[in-house]
């Protein structure tokens, strides 16, 4: 008895760690926001913070390539360590040798991947970009012979639509003259800025890729080191309560990020296979288009269909059309049966949150918010979850959410549900009694 009791008390006293926990999230969530205004506020503190994350770069890119290359590596190690155990006496080695081989297999997957996508978007963006100039001038010629076929008739709405043609005409030229001949300096620098801006990043992504092997190479430590770190903060209880919300926002992460990856590695080759079998134009180009920006929930397929859209309607609008049904389609697909599939319910949020963490998540902090919003949400739900599960049992009240649909309210008394129809029920045995 004695043992249940603190049994009980360890698990009464971890929940109630929950909902400090709980409120401690939603704390710096309010507080990250604030400082998030408040650095885009003020000059000073935005060109600080700025100086800091570019310092802070390399490290970013490390630890974000380590996560993303990390189920890779397990794989690779878990197949060697199989292979070398029988060869190699001593464990320790053993495991080095594994891990060591395992972490330049998976760099090696990761770079080449990148490699593969850069050759097949550049090629493909510099023929679709110079075809559309090298068809610019028919396309354009093609348009000026059918509009003066129809301006040749005394139509009063051919006759506005002509003029309101030139007034357009007369404010590109004027454009033209006023602010891009004038400020052609700018641009050009502009652009050059931006060309050295790019070679930087990829710098940084370049030392990101070695951090990351350092990162892989000593995981377990830095794991271990954080771990102690809790424990040496706050009590057993408590830190358990940590280390178990920061396993479930790691498998909630990693779930949904690898199956976000394969889900949009499928639609990519789907839709290639597609647009070869419907002969439209740039096939491989719109088809990476579509994959790469799947990865964002929900919004991905159409955000991807939209350059695309605009790259096929220049050349044939017809199969412009044709585009826009099958990306609807396609998307329709995957959101009914190829994501619910790989994804599973590694999130466990309904479309309404998951709509709501895209739309709040990017706006606050761009594509990386628009990409990490639904995850981040799921773990936020998880928390306020438990926490409301926690309190619902401690006062013997239903905790599923099917047991609320129908509920008039809690008798104050028994702390027991009161349903809508048993009340309904109730008046109307009441009112035929009554009338008996």
């Amino acid at each position: 008895m004695e043992e249940d009791k603190k049994k009980s008390g360890k698990t009464e006293h971890g929940m109630r760690w929950y909902i400090s926990l709980a409120v401690l999230v939603f704390v710096l969530f309010c507080c990250c926001t604030m400082f998030f205004f408040m650095i885009y506020r003020y000059n000073g503190v935005s060109k600080g913070w700025d100086t800091i994350m570019k310092v802070l770069q390399p490290i970013t890119f490390g630890l974000v390539i380590a996560y993303l290359i990390n189920p890779i590596m397990k794989f690779f190690e878990k197949h060697l360590l199989h292979f070398l155990e029988p060869r190699v006496q001593k464990e320790k080695k053993c495991r080095k040798i594994a891990r060591s081989i395992a972490t330049g297999g998976a760099v090696v997957v990761f770079v080449l991947i990148v490699i593969l996508l850069f050759a097949m978007m550049i090629p493909q963006l510099i023929s679709s970009i110079s075809g559309m100039v090298n068809s610019l001038p028919k396309q354009v010629d093609s348009f000026i012979d059918w509009f003066n076929g129809l301006t040749n008739s005394d139509n009063e709405i051919i006759q506005s639509l002509e003029t309101n043609m030139m007034d357009m005409v007369t404010y590109l030229e004027n454009w033209v003259k006023e602010s891009f001949l004038p400020n052609i300096q700018t641009y050009i620098t502009s652009i050059t800025s931006g060309v050295i801006n790019m070679v930087k990043v990829l710098m940084n992504a370049i030392i990101g890729l070695i951090v990351s092997v350092y990162v892989l190479m000593t995981k377990e430590k830095f794991i271990g080191q954080s771990k102690k770190i809790v424990y040496a903060i706050f009590k057993p209880v408590r830190g358990n309560v940590i280390i178990d919300t920061f396993r479930k926002s790691n498998e909630i992460f990693g779930g949904f990020i690898s199956g976000k990856l394969l889900d949009s590695a499928i639609i990519g080759v789907l839709c290639y296979i597609c647009l070869l079998i419907m002969k439209m134009p740039y096939t491989l180009l719109v088809s990476v288009f579509v994959g790469l920006t799947n990865i964002i929930p929900f919004f991905g397929p159409f955000i991807g269909a939209i350059p695309s859209f605009i790259i096929i309607v220049l050349q044939n609008p017809v199969q412009g059309l044709y585009f826009l049904i099958f990306v609807i389609i396609l998307q329709q697909v995957d959101g009914n049966i190829i994501g619910p599939k790989i994804l599973g319910d590694s999130t466990g949020l309904s479309s309404f949150w998951v709509v709501f963490a895209i739309l709040v998540f990017g706006g606050l902090w761009g594509f990386p918010g628009m990409l990490l919003g639904v995850p981040i949400m799921a773990v936020i739900y998880y928390i306020v979850s438990n926490v409301v599960t926690y309190s619902l049992k401690k006062r013997g009240i239903p905790e599923t959410e099917i047991d609320y649909v129908n509920l008039d309210r809690i008798d104050k008394h028994t702390n027991q549900p009161v349903y809508e129809t048993t009340e309904k029920n109730k008046k109307q045995d009441e009112k035929s009694a009554g009338e008996a």
